[in-house]
């Protein structure tokens, strides 16, 4: 395949034994096609990594468990390797677990056979449910540490979680919108991608309660269960639309923004105000074309290069340090995009 890995190296990376990785690289069959990609995916992820990283120092092998959209594991996934050089001497290996949507059962059997092979650690973003949180104690008694990222197990063995105060965030959404909308009629539509994440709860109540104590004449319009996909989501908004004809603003606490967008477009409805949450590539884009008004954005690089410290230190690696604080909320409109996402 013209590859320069080990047998031994590409099996570690994808979590197989050598023996599976051998019949996949050698064509001998009786492997899933699943499994194949699995192999392939690994070879690619060590191609990418090994340009980034000098193969000195002490190695950590950190496994990613997502559930989200693409767009927002991309940019896990670009924000990570873009911090591999900063870790210098260590050498950082990951392995990437990502799911759009996934059964709880699915998300626990990916946590448990991580317990069972190892890692050194193990970056989490999940739904908060008693199942995973029981998963992450496995992972915790098995000497793993978990770091919760973006959205919080605050009932877990998890050791930190880096990412922002979402209740904050909503807060400053709501002074946003109050801002914005000012005097105005028009009805506020909150749209989530679930209920069980606890980010997502956070932001929500954090604008609710800042919305009712500034303008409590304001009807605020739930909807859940978008999973931030655009083909759910644009559904659930159209519904929402034909409900309630006096929706006029947007606070996107769960994404599938251009769904929400195009169900207000095919309608002929206007949106005065709409406030989402990271500077994506959709969100960027969207931005740039005023179709939003801000997006809540916070440093994902600096929460990786935090994430992978938290668990360098659990083993000793590094020296002690204070709490993690919160990420910084930074408010960014069509006039201010960082350099690096307005091109």
């Amino acid at each position: 395949m013209g590859h320069p890995f080990p047998i031994r190296e590409i099996a570690r990376q994808a979590g197989l034994s050598e023996a599976t990785v051998d019949r996949v690289l050698n064509d001998r069959g009786g492997v899933r096609a699943s499994t194949a990609q699995e192999v392939h995916r690994a070879i690619a992820d060590l191609d990418r990594q090994r340009t980034q990283v000098r193969l000195v120092g002490r190695t950590f092998m950190v496994d990613i468990v997502i559930q989200a959209p693409d767009r927002f594991t991309t940019a896990v996934r670009a924000a990570l390797e873009a911090e591999l050089p900063s870790l210098h001497p260590a050498v950082l290996r990951s392995r990437f677990h990502f799911r759009e949507t996934a059964p709880v059962g699915e998300l626990v059997r990916i946590l448990d056979r991580i317990a069972r092979r190892g890692s050194q650690g193990v970056i989490l973003k999940a739904p908060d449910v008693p199942e995973v949180t029981a998963a992450v104690g496995r992972l915790t008694a098995a000497g793993i540490p978990v770091v919760t990222l973006a959205t919080d197990l605050p009932a877990s063995g998890r050791l930190a979680y880096v990412g922002i105060d979402n209740r904050a965030a909503g807060a400053t959404a709501a002074y946003l919108m109050g801002q914005w909308l000012g005097d105005r009629p028009g009805n506020v539509l909150t749209s989530l991608s679930s209920g069980f994440f606890r980010n997502e709860e956070e932001r929500e109540m954090g604008f609710r309660s800042a919305m009712r104590a500034r303008h409590p004449d304001r009807v605020l319009v739930e909807l859940t269960e978008g999973q931030g996909l655009d083909a759910t989501q644009y559904d659930l908004v159209r519904a929402a639309l034909e409900r309630d004809p006096d929706i006029r603003a947007v606070y996107s606490i769960g994404g599938g923004n251009i769904a929400t967008l195009r169900a207000f477009e095919d309608l002929g409805r206007e949106c005065a105000v709409f406030v989402a949450h990271d500077l994506d590539h959709d969100n960027t884009r969207l931005l740039r074309e005023h179709h939003l008004s801000a997006v809540l954005h916070h440093d994902l690089r600096q929460d990786m290069r935090e994430a992978c410290h938290l668990v360098m230190r659990a083993h000793g690696a590094l020296p002690p340090a204070g709490p993690t604080l919160p990420s910084a909320i930074q408010v960014v409109t069509p006039y201010n995009l960082p350099t690096t996402q307005a091109g």
